[in-house]
């Protein structure tokens, strides 16, 4: 597995993990077990098995380690990216042309071999999804021009522009390979059924119960993976995850756990747990509707981000939940994130909070929202989207303004939003890395990014962002990033909250699993092995 380029690691960073007791990647020198059934913890339930549809991180928990990636992140050097079905690839220096070569062998699941073929009808339904099927990274590979398949093991990618970021995105964990045969049969297939290539084979979903998987034994990589199979068990109440956690019923939660859910862990269990934490690659936003009155107008927007005090919002809610850092559109303490000095003179994040709420509520007086009532609609996960819903009904609350808090499942709570039938919204920004053309496509027009649920249209946006991809020098790269950042937050379309920290519990019995600053890495499973 190599490649012809050098990372370009001033695009990303990885973060630090503190760890509290040995970590599995210290222990994984020992030699890996065969067999056991590794029962891990998922706190909220798939809407559906696809992945190119999906940004939330229940779709690859759940449907992960049925499935295979062209190239995907080395977590031993994050932020490196290192081969999965690609055995080797090259890249031309202009970065216009991206040739990959294919183990060969690889099966499907229904054993049919794995070809270029089934790579590029995966790659065309990621930039081009047919009618009626979504595609969550239709902006990413808008850049694409042509996909040819010379032979059944070579895929070679024509760009029509520069993408600086691109390799990258081919590790992505979404871009699950389909099969071509699958797809031409039903392009909606993969919400329903699964067929993969990777570690596992599914067995079965139990709505309300778990999702299970056995050893494929006909897996590319020999030897792997080490485990007879899995289960992933929903716990949706947090109670039950921490309960089961305790009593050895699910040996991991892969997510993440709040600072007084790590505390609890750790007095009853002792060494028995493990507890490793890093920065994390996700936050929770702030989104407004602007096709529903009042939130067409900017001036209510603005108000209503004003009236947030972040700086003290995060050392409270730091200590109950996830939530932690304040920051900007790219992760604070990354290479291209925000200067604080800078971020304070942007709408929704001034120190003042006295003032700038005064400033809130003649910006209300002036729209004619002086007695604004709405319904703010969330996600039913106590960890961290109750406290963050808590937290804002509070603040508005403090301007005058009244607000309902409505919660709900998983899928219904993103179906409600892809509808555009909300209001205002607690979103989510899921990123898998911090590269800039990621963490912006959230805000680009919805034409282009369906996963923008403020549903604004700013064709302005949508050039920055286009440039910026273009950019190789990175002193100009940042200052596109800065003036698209600014667009976004002065026009209020949505706007983050606080970023998260990640907090990850596994028994010291499970070992090969490696952490990260995203939750969306590591859920293939393939490496875990049980020391019991």
């Amino acid at each position: 597995m190599n490649s012809l380029v050098t990372r370009r690691s001033v695009l990303m960073t990885g973060a630090a993990a503190v760890a509290f007791g040995s970590s599995a990647s210290e222990l994984g020198a020992q030699s890996p077990k065969k067999g056991g059934t590794l029962q891990f913890a998922i706190s909220a339930e798939t809407p559906h098995y696809d992945n190119h549809g999906s940004d939330t991180y229940a779709t690859l928990h759940f449907a992960g380690p049925f499935y295979s990636t062209l190239l995907r992140f080395d977590l031993d050097k994050f932020p490196e990216v290192q081969g999965d079905l690609a055995d080797k690839w090259e890249v031309a220096p202009d970065l216009m042309t991206y040739t990959f070569k294919l183990h060969p062998g690889v099966k499907f699941h229904d054993g049919a071999d794995l070809t270029s073929a089934d790579v590029k009808a995966t790659y065309d339904r990621l930039r081009n999804p047919p009618q009626g099927v979504v595609s969550t990274r239709k902006a990413t590979f808008a850049d694409i021009g042509t996909i040819e398949t010379p032979d059944p093991l070579t895929v070679i990618f024509k760009m029509k522009a520069v993408n600086a970021s691109m390799l990258e995105h081919f590790a992505s964990p979404w871009n699950v390979i389909y099969s071509a045969k699958d797809l031409a049969a039903d392009p909606n297939g993969p919400k329903t059924k699964i067929n993969g290539t990777g570690p596992y084979v599914f067995v079965e979903h139990i709505k309300g119960g778990h999702v299970s998987g056995k050893r494929n034994d006909s897996y590319f990589k020999k030897g792997l993976p080490y485990l007879d199979g899995f289960r992933g068990v929903f716990t949706l109440q947090a109670a039950a995850m921490l309960n089961a956690l305790q009593g050895g019923q699910v040996l991991a939660e892969f997510r993440g756990i709040s600072p007084a859910e790590r505390d609890r862990l750790v007095q009853a269990m002792g060494d028995k747990i493990r507890i490793e934490e890093s920065s994390w690659t996700l936050n929770l936003l702030v989104c407004f509707n602007v096709e529903k009155k009042p939130f067409d107008d900017v001036r209510v927007r603005k108000a209503l981000l004003m009236a947030i005090d972040r700086w003290g919002g995060s050392q409270g809610l730091s200590r109950i939940s996830t939530l932690r850092s304040v920051g900007g559109v790219i992760r604070p303490g990354s290479p291209f994130a925000t200067p604080e000095a800078e971020l304070v003179k942007l709408p929704g994040f001034a120190k003042d909070i006295k003032a700038s709420r005064e400033e809130a509520k003649k910006l209300l007086k002036e729209a004619g929202q002086s007695n604004l009532k709405f319904q703010l609609w969330n996600r039913n996960l106590a960890m961290p989207y109750t406290p963050a819903g808590i937290f804002l009904v509070d603040q508005w609350r403090q301007i005058g303004v009244e607000v309902e808090h409505k919660q709900s499942d998983t899928a219904p709570y993103l179906a409600h939003m892809n509808a555009g039938n909300h209001d205002v919204a607690i979103d989510f920004s899921n990123l898998f890395m911090d590269d800039s053309s990621l963490a912006l496509a959230k805000y680009l027009s919805v034409s282009r990014a369906p996963e923008n649920r403020s549903r604004h249209k700013d064709t302005e946006l949508d050039k920055i962002y286009d440039d910026h991809l273009r950019e190789r020098d990175v002193e100009k790269r940042k200052a596109l990033i800065r003036a698209f950042e600014k667009r976004v937050f002065e026009n209020a379309y949505q706007e983050p909250l606080l970023w998260w920290h990640r907090i990850v519990p596994t028994h010291k019995t499970v070992m090969g699993w490696k952490m990260s600053p995203s939750h969306n890495l590591g859920a293939q499973l393939e490496e875990v092995w049980l020391n019991a």
